[in-house]
């Protein structure tokens, strides 16, 4: 029976802490400073600075009408189930954190660029946990996720297409120098919102085109252990036959494996792109989503 429920009791224990982590960031580094978080959240702030009405419960009512468009694109009930819950426990944790003895309402620290930093570190944690859970934080969130789902628009991206007005509305309330760090913020959080989620880019892939693909198959095979896949190619102004080889390295491997290259066909041309992850034989292992 556990085994049976225990994808949905993870997913809903990472949007649990996904949401408190998304509201320490908020109170604790980018209230204090004035740093307009984007979405419903930084309009609530700006709310909240003129009338004193809870952020909370501002972003909870304010995301009612985007919960429906989310409904729409995002998957129904499975969508609505887990981002209903992602919005009331982050209300919940904005305006019950204060009433906390213990918790510094005046944040951590006067300067504003630390608290631009790890507000976006702080948050983008959280909200990169409540996207594993497979739910959203509401608000740009919504958006976001339908632009990267549709269009294919990286998270990063997303995030300052969605955010940018509520950032400008802040430049006239809070000034132009929080405004300035507020985009920052977005930025870095958006960053660390991919990494968590994609992986920090360790490995990297190597497509080969040589004539020699015996000898740089085998030298890679022995000097690196690294597994190599051969891909049938034809030289388009030669016509004759080029195979590519195809392989996963990690960073610090990289330059081995470019002299492995230049000494087996120094003729030979050869592409090092970035990947997110490896998974399988020789990194990391598969696991069930």
């Amino acid at each position: 029976m556990l085994k049976k429920y225990y994808p949905t009791l993870r997913d809903f224990f990472l949007i649990t802490l996904g949401t408190l982590t998304q509201a320490v960031g908020l109170m604790i580094f980018l209230v204090p400073a004035n740093l307009a978080s984007g979405g419903v959240s930084g309009i609530a702030q700006l709310v909240n600075y003129y009338t004193g009405w809870p952020i909370g419960m501002m972003v909870f009512f304010g995301n009612i009408p985007l919960f429906g468009l989310g409904w729409r694109f995002l998957g129904g009930r499975g969508f609505a189930l887990r981002t209903a819950f992602a919005i009331a426990t982050y209300s919940l944790f904005v305006d019950s954190l204060t009433w906390l003895p213990f918790f510094p309402k005046s944040g951590l620290t006067d300067d504003l660029f630390l608290n631009a930093l790890y507000g976006a570190v702080v948050s983008g944690i959280g909200y990169a946990l409540v996207y594993r859970g497979r739910g959203t934080s509401g608000g740009s969130d919504i958006l976001a996720r339908i632009l990267n789902h549709y269009r294919g628009i990286p998270m990063t991206q997303s995030y300052l297409l969605t955010d940018t007005v509520v950032i400008l509305g802040a430049g006239f309330i809070f000034g132009w120098q929080a405004a300035l760090y507020a985009i920052i913020t977005l930025y870095v959080s958006g960053l660390v919102v991919d990494t968590v989620i994609e992986g920090g880019g360790t490995v990297r892939t190597a497509l080969i085109v040589t004539s020699e693909p015996q000898a740089v198959t085998e030298q890679i095979m022995h000097d690196l252990e690294r597994g190599v896949t051969v891909i049938p190619g034809t030289g388009a102004y030669t016509g004759t036959a080029r195979p590519i080889l195809y392989c996963v390295v990690t960073r610090s491997e990289v330059q081995m494996l470019k002299s492995i290259v230049q000494d087996a066909d120094p003729r030979a041309f050869m592409v090092v792109g970035a990947a997110h992850e490896a998974l399988g034989e020789g990194f990391a292992p598969f696991k069930k989503v």
